[in-house]
């Protein structure tokens, strides 16, 4: 398997586990087994000591000291805002409206790529833009949930702010990935986001009551530790280490199918007309500004 096939595997393995994370998550905080924030804890305690024990395994490269402002400002933003917010958001909003909001990170990172990479702005990408927003604004103001005390406005809101982070994220890590191997600064990203989220996550971590886990429960709680953050956080920098932020955006439309399908088979969410309309404004959008535009379309 040469590096680019191993690449676009990885990248798919990346998008099934966070697809069938909406479901597991939402099912552990909504049955009150964890709040939110103490599930965070619990995600990146368990990731970082996974990447630490593999970094005694693994050869790594010495980090220069100036790279660990940088590593700590893609803990900020991959698992402070990220995680946190994320969590949060999923209990109050359900998969599918998750899961259709998180699509609208290839066009968040292409603004980014706009700004701070130099990349040229285009009628299209205008476009593009423009519709993705809309779908997101229709999915937050009209949005329902079938769950009792689900706050869908907020939740989404929080899923919008957590899709802004993760992009921020992912051209910060591409960086890092251009010049150190994963498995070298992955460990001190885990380290400094277990320091980010401890306040947040101590109180309601010291709340659970650990005997009362069904084996479904700890199933879903080892899958989200385990699959759903060392797995991506493992495989999405190997992925970015050969192919280029804008290609890893892509496949994150591959999560609300995932993510849609795997909560309609567990009966913990339904499709419904505003859902349908949102994901055919947001893929239009970002298929608008992925779409190879011609020369003249260009903006000066």
């Amino acid at each position: 398997m040469n590096s680019r096939t191993f690449a676009l595997v990885a990248l798919f393995l990346v998008q099934l586990l966070y697809g069938l994370n909406y479901t597991f998550a939402k099912t552990v905080m909504n049955e009150n087994f964890i709040k939110p924030f103490g599930f965070v804890l619990l995600r990146v305690v368990g990731a970082t000591v996974l990447f630490w024990l593999m970094g005694f395994v693994f050869k790594s490269e010495k980090i220069e000291r100036k790279d660990f402002i940088t590593i700590f400002f893609a803990a900020v933003f991959g698992v402070g805002i990220n995680m946190l917010l994320f969590l949060k958001g999923l209990e109050f909003t359900s998969p599918i409206h998750a899961s259709v909001i998180m699509t609208i990170i290839p066009v968040i990172i292409m603004i980014l790529s706009i700004f701070f990479l130099g990349e040229k702005l285009t009628k299209l990408k205008i476009g593009g833009i423009v519709l993705a927003f809309c779908g997101g604004i229709l999915l937050t103001a009209l949005g329902k949930s079938d769950r009792l005390g689900d706050n869908v406005a907020l939740g989404n809101m929080f899923i919008f702010i957590n899709a802004i982070s993760y992009s921020i994220y992912v051209i910060i890590i591409k960086r890092l990935t251009a010049k150190y191997h994963p498995f070298s600064f992955i460990k001190w990203l885990f380290l400094f986001g277990l320091i980010l989220v401890l306040p947040f996550g101590y109180t309601e971590i010291t709340e659970v009551d650990w005997n009362s886990f069904s084996p479904y429960i700890w199933f879903s709680v080892l899958f989200v530790v385990i699959g759903a953050t060392f797995g991506t956080y493992f495989l999405n920098p190997l992925a970015l280490k050969t192919l280029k932020a804008s290609t890893v955006g892509v496949f994150i439309y591959l999560q609300p199918v995932i993510a849609g399908l795997f909560a309609i088979i567990m009966g913990a969410d339904n499709i419904d007309s505003i859902k349908i309309m949102a994901m055919c404004l947001i893929f239009s959008g970002v298929y608008l500004v992925t779409k190879k535009p011609k020369v003249s379309n260009t903006i000066n």
